[in-house]
């Protein structure tokens, strides 16, 4: 029988009834179920914002482990002819290893290295269209002293830029051999141009006529033996860059210069400019210490703490008055424990560093647990940017190792202590895994809830239904003895 039979027979509304029964029973534990599921989202929504701050920290730690990347040099240039305020790079630009020597030096360009190039004789050629050779042939391009080689087939006909694309399009080509024509509009005609890549001395582009024709003596440089040079093209040979550093001249097969002062290079880019006597003008290369970029990676450290320490900082509040509310992780012991072991870390000594602290560099604590590199002196020693960059002056390796040292290091022990937390089976992710582990079973308490009320509503039922036909049935006996009653009486 459904509940809306119920007190039909009786005429009593006892489908209202048993629904506000149901109602009266599954609320308060519905409620108390809404309640625990919000605390549980709320929660593990806490702990998935720390556990994504803090691998953001440990990401910006990271940068701060080796001491090779904070021990960094940097390469500096001026020019006489480029202000410190142009975008003009000047003759030449430079790099420097962490390993380089901090030194000045004095350096001109005196010449830049080049690829070899051939071009047909004046007069040989009037145009793109004229022919290369009326016989057939093979023409092979190589550079000797690397090895690089391809070979193209000449046909009986085939015209100048016929020839021109020939090579250019060439299987084997990958080394930078590029033919051009050049029509001169004069008794010189047109010119096919060929032009190498491959600098530096004796790096020289050779033609081989593979079969000795005749009409190819005209392009080729030596016959098929290459032991006969023909001479009738004209030939420009690679040649080296050449710089002078500090009164000594130096070499390179390239525009690169690679530790020719031991650790740094530098390209060159054009020649150096010349002074009115002719001679050219050195340009300065120093290289010293990177001391912004470290500077920079400090300050970023400081700045991706406090984000962290703000995280937990809101997630752990309490309220300051019942208007305010906690945070999702108010009283937390875990989140506690974090700050409390960062802080512990932050303010330890690191033996391996003659700065011992991170105070010696300026970095202290302000009255809101977070850190700070002061403007202003505080405790008569100077300010925190003052004290930093006397310590990027004086101590430049030695904050390197205040970070880096692989047992004390401020960075790597940072590092580790997040990793214990954030990794895969680590304290904050098993934690997170607990309360979702909690959710699920608060789902399955939720459907058990369900069975229960299903079955109280049966037991509801049948209870009414029974009433309502009790009341029925007397209902049905007072009217029979009314009706009885009545027909006495008459």
């Amino acid at each position: 029988m459904s509940v809306s039979s119920i007190g039909v027979g009786s005429g009593l509304d006892l489908s209202g009834l048993v629904q506000q029964l149901l109602e009266a029973e599954r609320k308060p534990k519905q409620d108390r179920f809404d309640a625990r599921e919000e605390n549980l989202e709320t929660v593990i929504s806490a702990i998935g914002t720390l556990k994504s701050k803090m691998d953001e920290f440990k990401s910006s730690v990271d940068d701060l482990r080796s001491s090779y990347e904070l021990q960094g040099r940097k390469a500096l240039t001026s020019h006489p002819d480029v202000s410190s305020d142009s975008d003009a790079s000047g003759p030449f630009t430079a790099e420097a290893s962490n390993s380089a020597t901090a030194g000045s030096y004095a350096i001109t360009i005196e010449q830049l290295a080049a690829g070899s190039r051939i071009q047909t004789a004046d007069g040989q050629y009037t145009s793109s269209s004229s022919t290369v050779s009326s016989t057939a042939g093979t023409l092979t391009f190589k550079i000797d002293s690397t090895g690089d080689s391809f070979t193209i087939n000449v046909t009986a006909g085939m015209t100048l830029s016929g020839l021109r694309n020939a090579v250019n399009n060439a299987s084997g080509n990958d080394f930078g051999i590029t033919a051009s024509i050049i029509d001169t509009g004069t008794a010189a005609g047109a010119k096919l141009v060929f032009t190498s890549d491959t600098t530096g001395d004796g790096n020289d582009l050779t033609i081989v006529n593979n079969g000795d024709i005749a009409d190819l003596e005209q392009i080729a440089t030596v016959d098929s033996t290459e032991t006969t040079t023909y001479g009738n093209v004209s030939t420009t040979s690679a040649k080296n860059a050449k710089a002078n550093i500090d009164g000594i001249d130096v070499e390179s097969e390239t525009n690169t210069f690679e530790n020719v002062i031991e650790n740094v290079s530098f390209e060159a880019l054009e020649l150096s400019s010349v002074d009115s006597v002719g001679d050219f003008e050195a340009s300065t290369l120093e290289i010293g210490y990177d001391k912004d970029g470290l500077k920079n990676k400090i300050t970023d450290f400081v700045d991706n703490y406090n984000a962290l320490i703000s995280e937990i900082q809101t997630l752990t509040k309490y309220g300051s008055s019942e208007l305010e509310d906690d945070g999702a992780l108010a009283g937390d012991y875990m989140a506690r424990s974090i700050q409390s072991g960062l802080d512990s870390i932050i303010t330890s000594t690191v033996d391996a560093s003659s700065l011992g602290t991170l105070f010696q560099i300026g970095i202290s604590f302000d009255d809101d647990g977070k850190l700070q590199i002061s403007e202003t002196d505080e405790f008569g020693l100077g300010s925190g940017q003052e004290m930093l960059d006397d310590a990027l002056e004086d101590y430049y390796d030695e904050i390197a190792a205040l970070f880096a040292d692989d047992d004390d290091g401020i960075a790597n022990k940072l590092y580790d202590f997040v990793y214990e937390y954030t990794t895969f089976g680590g304290l904050l992710r098993t934690r997170e895994q607990s309360f979702k582990d909690e959710k699920e079973l608060l789902s399955d308490d939720r459907a058990r809830f369900e069975v229960q009320m299903a079955d109280y509503e049966q037991l509801l039922r049948n209870k009414y239904i029974n009433l309502d036909l009790t009341v029925a049935k007397l209902q049905r006996t007072g009217s029979a003895l009314s009706a009885s009653l009545s027909t006495a009486f008459l």
